[in-house]
């Protein structure tokens, strides 16, 4: 199997090409299918499987293709990570991935000064990567429109439990659309991790 069987456009498969991957790993396989068809979808793999391609990838060639075709902007994807690292490394995925695309993208974490972020949130970069506790934080501002929304990604979902973060993600829940198009991933399903699902 290769990137090209998977449903993706030009664009992502010359950066995938670039970026020295040839072969999808079974998470990637079998979820990019999925999504790309506009399924929900809860994968779980462990640490190092290439979870982070598998929802990027897919969600990047629905956000570059419908932009093409509606002109739409604002925030249309969300993607909530537990840490800061995590939030910077999909942000450098997605970077690598998209450089064919035209897409603006937020990191929104802690640890760091809220104005960037603010700034971002504010002009609606269609998607944002971030810590639940600093987008409520922004949320609770008035920074943030999720009107638009069509795609929520948990990554790492067992770690959120693990942190605390169910209070935020049940409040977040609250405010962003009903319909859209929901990804869980996680590298164990136990079953506090399946209710959220």
């Amino acid at each position: 199997m290769s990137f090209e069987t998977l449903g993706l456009g030009p664009n992502l498969l010359r950066a995938i090409k670039e970026s020295g991957y040839e072969t999808p790993t079974p998470i990637q396989a079998s979820s990019i299918p999925l999504i790309l068809e506009g399924r929900d979808l809860t994968g779980i793999a462990q640490t190092g499987t290439g979870k982070t391609a598998a929802f990027t990838l897919p969600m990047l060639e629905k956000l570059d293709d419908r932009a093409k075709k509606s002109g739409r902007t604002g925030t249309r994807a969300l993607v909530l990570s537990p840490t800061r690292e995590l939030v910077v490394q999909i942000g450098e995925n997605v970077s690598t991935y998209s450089k064919y695309v035209q897409l603006r993208v937020a990191q929104v974490y802690g640890g760091v000064g809220e104005g960037p972020q603010k700034q971002a949130l504010r002009r609606g970069d269609e998607l944002v990567i971030a810590t639940p506790g600093r987008l409520m934080d922004l949320m609770d501002q008035g920074c943030v429109d999720f009107s638009g929304l069509e795609y929520l990604v948990l990554d790492e979902a067992d770690r959120m439990m693990d942190m605390g973060f169910m209070p935020q993600l049940r409040q977040l829940q609250e405010i962003i659309p009903n319909k859209r198009q929901n990804m869980l991933f996680s590298a164990t399903f136990p079953p506090r991790v399946e209710r959220l699902a």
